[in-house]
């Protein structure tokens, strides 16, 4: 009896590409690899971006007019171009937000694995599986890190994106370096971060206080132009003509 190359394939249904995308394995072409989105990727493209520039350009053309229309058009979008480039999509925003709101619970956690008796690319990893999301992603590359042998620094530098790990990291690595307890740090900057989370919200309330009062300032300084000191500057040029 004729065998085939696959034991497992029935009769009458050969395996192909189409197979393995129902499966959700799309076959790709030999030699290419995918490519997975970067944390800090725009959501924009960069012909998106000059496209968007260049519209900002004609239409301040448009709006300015006569001969220094298409100069200012042009100087506009020669500046609107780097300047959209470097805005932040919401998705990352949104990213770096919970990333940094993650990493005191991150460090408690830690400090609390350690604290048991756990090594420490177990307590990484351990740490990374509870939490989930952005930093749990970056944990666990840190704990593979060290258990590929990898230095402190370098499997830690996973973190340095992170709003606040900086402190974190320079702890890890000093602990390493001279053997001092890493629980006790850990906690002592979870209490940090927290505390430098409060400060920054109430410094945020009164930002937005202040910004608040400045439309109201900017409505009521023209009225207050008219009915007050236009009234006095005619009656004193009244007087002297």
């Amino acid at each position: 009896m004729a065998t085939t190359g696959n034991r497992h394939a029935r009769p009458g249904r050969p395996i192909t590409g189409d197979h393995h995308a129902r499966q959700g394995r799309p076959e790709l072409p030999a030699g290419a690899a995918r490519r997975e989105p970067e944390p800090g990727q725009r959501i924009l493209r960069p012909d998106r971006i000059r496209l968007a520039a260049l519209l900002g350009g004609v239409a301040a053309a448009v709006l300015v007019g006569g001969w220094l229309g298409p100069v200012i058009g042009l100087v506009l979008a020669i500046c609107l171009d780097p300047l959209l480039r470097r805005v932040e999509s919401p998705d990352t925003r949104r990213r770096r937000a919970r990333e940094a709101a993650d990493l005191p619970l991150a460090a408690d956690l830690l400090a609390a694995a350690l604290r048991s008796g756990a090594p420490v690319d177990r307590a990484v990893a351990a740490v990374a599986d509870a939490l989930g999301g952005p930093l749990g992603g970056r944990l666990s590359s840190v704990a593979w890190t060290i258990r590929l042998g990898g230095e402190p620094d370098e499997a830690w530098s996973y973190l340095a994106p992170v709003g606040g790990a900086d402190r974190l990291i320079r702890a890890v690595v000093r602990s390493s370096a001279s053997g001092a307890a890493l629980a006790r740090a850990l906690g002592r900057l979870a209490d940090d971060l927290r505390t430098d989370r409060a400060l920054a919200a109430e410094t945020a309330a009164r930002r937005a206080g202040v910004l608040i009062v400045l439309p109201l300032g900017l409505c009521f300084l023209p009225a207050f132009i008219l009915a007050g000191l236009v009234p006095v500057i005619v009656a004193v040029l009244g007087d002297v003509l």
